[in-house]
This record gives structure tokens, C-alpha cells and sequence, in this order.
């Protein structure tokens, strides 16, 4: 039986056997259920050691992934959602599709323009104005004097 992959996009798909996702309790309403039943899906997915991703979207995902990293590299999505672990379950993967989807995707450099003459004249503007003020504070001391 070969790997069965999750599919990103057309270039990036990730080895289903680099993920790994758990059950634990879910917090919150629920009464006897929540007490009894693990449905909060917590996936877990080794961003530094993962042979799926290129080096460019590793650094993005890394970026990404906020405080859903570990200090070790491990990103950690929690689902509970979601009262069944199949949902909690799909759930975790497609946000973990999602965030590696807006990974793939490149910044675009930018490209420095010009100031526009509107921005120019708001400057000149302030320029002006803090150097009136300066000018009254400074006739207003030699008033004092």
C-alpha cells in the first residue's frame, strides 16, 4: 500500500505519515460526554525535520505558525470544534492544509516608488507646522525674560 498524501496545492503535498494526530478531552459544555469522550483533536506535524517541504516554504511556515510552534519546531493545530473526533478531526486538517496553502504562497517584493507630490506637501506641511511651534515657544521664553 503506498503513503497516502495531503494535497496542498499542484507542487506541495505532505506524507499523511509526517502528521500525527491525537485525541484528548475537550474543555467546556457538554456534560457527561465531555468528561467521558476525547474528542478534541489535537495534529501535530514536525515543521523543522519535515523532507516534504521546500526550504522556502518551511522559513514562511515557520513565520506563519505563530504560537502554534514549539521550541522545537513542532507546529500544533487543536480542534474542538466540534463535538465527534471525525469532525474535530477533518477540521484539524484543513486548517493545517489552509496555513500551509498561505505558506506556498510567496511575499512579493516591493518595489520602492516615489513619494507622490500629495505626500510630499503633507510633509512640508508638518515640516511647517512644528517649526511655528518651535518659533512661538522660542519668542514666548524671550517674553519671559
Amino acid at each position: 500500500m503506498g503513503a497516502v498524501l495531503i494535497r496542498v496545492n499542484r507542487s506541495l503535498a505532505i506524507d499523511e505519515r509526517e502528521v500525527l494526530i491525537s485525541f484528548v478531552r475537550s474543555s467546556g459544555p457538554g456534560g457527561q460526554n465531555v468528561n467521558k469522550v476525547a474528542t478534541a483533536a489535537q495534529l501535530r506535524f514536525d515543521v523543522r525535520h519535515s523532507p516534504s517541504l521546500p526550504d522556502a516554504i518551511r522559513a514562511r511556515l515557520l513565520k506563519l505558525a505563530g504560537r502554534r510552534l514549539t521550541s522545537r519546531g513542532i507546529l500544533i493545530i487543536d480542534a474542538r470544534r466540534y463535538r465527534s473526533q471525525e469532525r474535530n478531526r477533518r477540521d484539524a486538517l484543513a486548517r493545517f492544509t489552509a496555513l500551509l496553502h498561505q505558506a506556498a504562497i510567496p511575499s512579493r517584493e516591493r518595489r520602492p516608488t516615489a513619494p507622490t507630490a500629495a505626500s510630499r506637501e503633507r510633509r512640508l506641511e508638518s515640516k511647517h507646522r512644528q517649526g511655528a511651534t518651535k518659533k512661538m515657544r522660542h519668542t514666548r521664553r524671550l517674553a519671559d525674560d
